[in-house]
């Protein structure tokens, strides 16, 4: 496989760890009524870090390239949502990683 198809399994990866840590902080600090979106939220995080992480290994770009996707989805999201709570670092944080994602994800597609 490829610099590009490693480049973005990588990059896909530690975004969907990173957003599978934020999952799982957030659960542990939700409160009663909290709780149940957070649980979720968690289970929606662990399907797309495995996701993440089986992906590289199937040599299929075009895994890699939806599961890419599906990141570039989720941080561009969660930085509209840092926006709307007026959280620089969770606006600016996610967003960069989309942005980062994003290009990985171009670059891969436009060298297949």
């Amino acid at each position: 496989m490829s610099f590009q198809f490693w480049l973005c399994a990588v990059i896909t990866a530690i975004s969907a760890y990173v957003s599978l840590g934020y999952s799982i902080a957030a659960l542990r600090g939700a409160d009663a009524q909290a709780k149940v979106g957070s649980m979720y939220a968690l289970a929606r995080s662990v399907a797309v870090a495995a996701a993440a992480t089986i992906a590289p290994f199937t040599s299929s770009v075009d895994f890699v390239a939806a599961v890419a996707l599906v990141m570039v989805i989720v941080q561009g999201a969660d930085a509209v949502v840092g926006a709307r709570i007026h959280d620089r670092l969770k606006t600016y944080g996610p967003a960069a990683t989309a942005v980062v994602n994003a290009a990985a994800l171009v670059w891969l597609l436009a060298t297949r």
